[in-house]
């Protein structure tokens, strides 16, 4: 016989009051479990104070839930678990571990809930209507919850971010215009080594957008690709404006970047806002350069139409160099590429043909196999190509690969538009 509603209630708050005479030890079993399985969140005494104040208010509310019938929509967040999600944000600990204290919090939690039920409910339908209960009632007790440190640990980072920016600004800016600066007081203040190899990102949401909204946006972007890339420590962020923002990216000995990796992590993250990024550079003097690369392919980001969401300098240098005088930029591209370069899909359909003809050393062959085409369809666009052009492929290619780079990255501010 299925057990009726009042007396999974009944069932319930019994579990909660056996449990509630426990609390102090479930609490301790919970954050000893939370703090084994996320390690980012072992801090100092106060921290560490603040998780078990946090876990043990969690607990007892939710048990306090279970014992008397309390709705969860009217239920707030215990004032130590918001205090800990902001001590996080300030501490640059990731929201991603917050987060995921929960989901194990709760986990451990309804263990100890399941042990208990096995001894108040040994009967097989009183066991699985009240789990189906405690299931529902303390997931969405967690739902709520988490959504609402969330919301306090973004709030805090917000602010904590804006607060910084201001000294960190100041810092920037000196070492950018190039004014002397005292290394180790300096990478005080920043937070940031800057004897290491570094990588300079340029990030902003084109659309207009609340400025808080924006920037969190950008400071969670950086955090996906300081996690994509395994560096080793955290990463500088200066925020500019409501919806722009500087950052570099700590290498440390490493020379080298996967940008594939970077550029898919960027594009993948937040399909909504622009990334720049400028080559890897060494020290105060390659904190400059790869800052002034960035900007550069920023400059031609937004000269494109409709441009790239992610742009990186050590596949553009070529064209961003040239890209501070668009005209004249256009009128070389025009006098590279002849007709080539109208702006019309068969045009397009040859460009893309030549370039990943040059790119494969003028191989017919390669070039057919990377398109997936037979090799005299390839011959005949190439031929097709060098008509529109006026001479051969084979004539000024370094010019030629740089003004079909233009091209693909710049679109139609280079190209001749469309006869009719």
């Amino acid at each position: 016989m299925a057990v009726s509603g009042a007396e999974v209630e009944k069932r319930l708050s019994v579990l909660a009051t056996v449990l509630g005479a426990r609390s102090a030890e479930v609490s301790r079993d919970v954050s000893r479990h939370i703090l084994a399985r996320v390690p980012q969140l072992r801090g100092d005494t106060a921290v560490l104070g603040l998780l078990r104040s946090s876990v043990s208010e969690n607990v007892v509310t939710l048990l306090h839930i279970l014992e008397h019938g309390v709705a969860v929509r009217n239920t707030e967040a215990p004032v130590a678990a918001l205090e800990y999600a902001r001590r996080l944000a300030q501490r640059d600990i990731a929201m991603s571990a917050l987060v995921r204290a929960y989901r194990i919090g709760h986990l451990r939690f309804l263990r100890w809930c399941l042990d208990e039920l096995d001894h108040e409910c040994p009967d097989e339908e009183a066991f699985s209507g009240v789990n189906r209960r405690l299931l529902d009632v303390s997931f969405g007790y967690i739902d709520r919850i988490s959504e609402q440190v969330v919301e306090a640990y973004q709030g805090e980072r917000n602010l904590w971010l804006m607060s910084q920016a201001a000294a960190r600004t100041g810092r920037v800016r000196e070492i950018l215009v190039g004014e002397q600066v005292d290394p180790e007081l300096t990478e005080s203040v920043l937070g940031y080594r800057l004897r290491q190899h570094h990588v300079g990102l340029v990030l902003w949401v084109p659309e207009r957008s609340h400025g808080r909204a924006a920037m969190s946006r950008l400071d969670r972007l950086i955090g996906m690709l300081v996690a994509a890339l395994d560096l080793c420590s955290g990463p500088l962020f200066v925020a500019r404006d409501e919806a722009l923002a500087w950052a570099w990216l700590p290498l440390g000995g490493r020379r080298e970047v996967p940008w594939q990796l970077l550029a898919d992590t960027a594009e993948d993250g937040d399909r909504s806002v622009r990334v720049c990024a400028g080559d890897v550079e060494y020290g105060i003097d390659g904190f400059r350069r790869t800052h002034r690369q960035a900007l550069r392919a920023r400059d031609m980001a937004l000269a494109a139409a409709p441009g790239h969401r992610v742009t990186l300098y050590s596949r553009v240098a070529p064209v961003a160099l040239m890209c501070q005088d668009i005209d004249e930029l256009r009128a070389w591209v025009w006098s590279v590429l002849g007709e080539l370069a109208t702006d019309d899909d068969h045009c397009a359909l040859l460009r893309e043909t030549v370039q990943i003809f040059l790119a494969t050393g003028c191989s017919y062959t390669a070039t057919a196999h990377r398109q997936i085409l037979h090799k005299n369809t390839v011959q005949y666009r190439i031929s097709k190509a060098e008509e529109a052009m006026g001479q051969s492929v084979h004539e000024r290619r370094t010019d030629l690969g740089v003004a079909l780079l233009a091209c693909q990255y710049l679109g139609p501010p280079v190209l001749r538009a469309e006869t009719s």
